[in-house]
């Protein structure tokens, strides 16, 4: 079966760095769907507007030219053990698709390629291509009483403290802005593997902008927020 994305995801996560790992855990965090010109009809949302949540069947478009492993290693695991490919949601799949459950917060009909999905709470690079889009229904999809192997324990948080160097312009923000990058650097995005090199100063692209930090004795430092060249989504 060959079949073309439907639509791409324009997200405030300019990169692949700093992106959560699964959805929803980063609540503050949104994207616009823009449905290809095939697609781009009202009749094909029709009744869309009565769910909450939508799944996305996506691609991962940075990493499917890797190619697959019958083995990876998760974050989960310290990056250090390894599990079979289909009991995670590794990136490097032999078919290279993601799925993501993500908030439905409105419709775009105004703009000249409308209408447009706007999400929140998802996990999605910018520019990721969607294959489809499917309604979440929470009485049969729902599940909490389900195993999570060895992925059960929630993912901490850390504390996020903003230097004073570059308070300032944290603060000129937009609130959702800064929602998204203390959420988002309080997931500790860092690789496993370089988790014990404290003085490392780390980039994100986040919101439009790179927030450099630290992570020392569990705190993350924002010491330096700068302006990108337009990759990733202002508030």
């Amino acid at each position: 079966m060959n079949f073309d994305p439907i639509a791409t995801v324009r997200s405030c996560f300019g990169g692949k760095f700093g992106v959560p790992r699964q959805p929803g855990l980063c609540p503050s965090a949104w994207g616009r769907l823009v449905f290809h010109a095939a697609y781009r009809s009202p009749e094909a949302i029709r009744g869309i507007e009565g769910f909450s949540h939508l799944w996305l069947i996506f691609g991962f478009h940075e990493t499917v030219d890797q190619g697959w492993k019958p083995t990876v290693r998760p974050p989960r695991l310290g990056g250090n053990e390894r599990i079979g490919v289909f009991a995670s949601r590794s990136t490097f799949r032999p078919n290279g698709l993601g799925l993501s459950l993500v908030k439905l917060e409105g419709i775009d009909t105004t703009a000249a390629d409308s209408p447009i999905l706007l999400l929140g709470g998802l996990d999605l690079l910018d520019w990721t291509p969607v294959y489809d889009v499917k309604p979440y229904l929470p009485y049969a999809e729902a599940q909490p009483d389900a195993a999570t192997g060895f992925a059960g324990d929630a993912i901490p948080r850390i504390p996020v403290e903003v230097d004073g160097e570059a308070a300032r312009d944290f603060e000129q923000l937009p609130a959702r802005a800064r929602a998204v990058v203390l959420e988002a650097l309080a997931l500790d995005p860092r690789p496993a593997t370089l988790a014990d090199n404290p003085a490392r100063v780390f980039g994100a692209l986040l919101c439009g902008c790179n927030v450099r930090f630290t992570i020392r004795e569990g705190v993350c430092r924002i010491c330096g927020i700068e302006a990108t060249d337009g990759s990733g989504l202002n508030a």
